[in-house]
């Protein structure tokens, strides 16, 4: 007998604009697609428009109505990032949630970004990072709730510290976890900062446990042209609901950008056995996540690295009215 999925209640987001980046494939479209069901305006900046394009086709054939729209982001140039900033605090309209969900994950051989940051270094966490800082205006003037999508990788890694952009020695699988234990200590750090400065918004953290996902896919452009080595296994074992679907995997950040009772400063994730699979929950951060010197630590280098500061931010004042 097949085993029942979990789900979670939406509440209604009518009169709410969501961003959610990476929403072209994945977790991404499949939480653009619950915002929108729930009656939110949802923003997809994408990095590619032809793969945005299906991605809204998509969603207006399940969410028929949907209020869906794209903007252009690369995250791995820090220009395409101040751009994509501009356009929005120029369109004036509050944000009222930012789900943080794209990634790249474990190139083989060391990438760089537009900037010259290690690739996933410089996509998970420095551009949204910068991200963060340029809509924080319009974050500000809509109460926003920010979640960040770690991964399971953040159990176990660490920040190097001393060659942030693994130049003296790449391993993949390290700068991967390396990158989500940043933007997760950013997240948590930025939730605390904005409670003791009164800037009123709240940022949480999640990870969507393990499912068969594009990620984990051939990336040709990253000069993967295989799936990684588990992703056969990680499907057989989806389908017998042993780990995640890409429905179920989407909860954990759905629940923490949504949910009434998700709080700022908490850790969200699947409730079932290593965290692979199962209802969203709250969870123990995982020990890499719990230094607030680290935090605060990744707070100024991130900042000084993506050239962006998060001093005294100002609520946007919204669109001018005539007359």
């Amino acid at each position: 007998m097949p085993r029942t999925r979990p789900d979670i209640t939406v509440p209604d987001l009518t009169g709410k604009r969501a961003v959610v980046t990476g929403a072209s494939d994945g977790f991404g479209l499949g939480l653009a697609t619950r915002l929108a069901a729930a009656g939110a305006e949802v923003v997809m900046p994408v990095r590619n428009p032809a793969k945005g394009h299906a991605a809204i086709g998509r969603i207006a054939d399940q969410v028929p109505g949907a209020h869906v729209s794209l903007r252009e982001l690369d995250l791995s140039s820090l220009a395409s990032v101040a751009a994509l900033g501009e356009t929005l605090r120029a369109e004036g309209r509050p944000i009222h949630i930012l789900v943080n969900n794209a990634g790249v994950m474990e190139p083989p051989d060391r990438l760089t970004t537009t900037d010259g940051f290690e690739l996933q270094f410089g996509t998970n966490h420095l551009g949204h990072v910068a991200l963060i800082a340029h809509l924080l205006p319009l974050l500000r003037s809509g109460h926003a709730r920010i979640t960040n999508q770690l991964s399971l990788a953040a159990r176990f890694g660490t920040i190097s510290w001393d060659d942030l952009n693994w130049e003296r020695s790449y391993a993949s699988r390290g700068a991967y976890a390396q990158s989500k234990i940043a933007f997760g200590l950013f997240g948590l750090e930025l939730d605390r900062r904005s409670q003791a400065g009164g800037w009123g918004i709240t940022s949480n953290i999640s990870h969507p446990g393990v499912a068969p996902t594009n990620l984990l896919a051939a990336q040709p452009h990253m000069g993967r042209d295989q799936a990684v080595p588990q992703y056969r296994l990680i499907r057989m074992l989806s389908r017998w609901g042993v780990m995640g679907t890409v429905e179920t995997a989407v909860l954990p950040a759905l629940y923490a950008a949504t949910s009434p009772d998700a709080r700022g400063g908490r850790f969200y994730g699947p409730n079932g056995f290593g965290g692979l699979s199962g209802a969203p929950a709250e969870q123990t951060l995982y020990r890499p996540l719990r230094s607030t010197e680290d935090a605060e630590r990744v707070w100024r280098v991130s900042q000084e690295l993506a050239k962006v500061s998060f001093t005294a931010p100002q609520p946007h004042p919204g669109p001018r009215q005539a007359g």
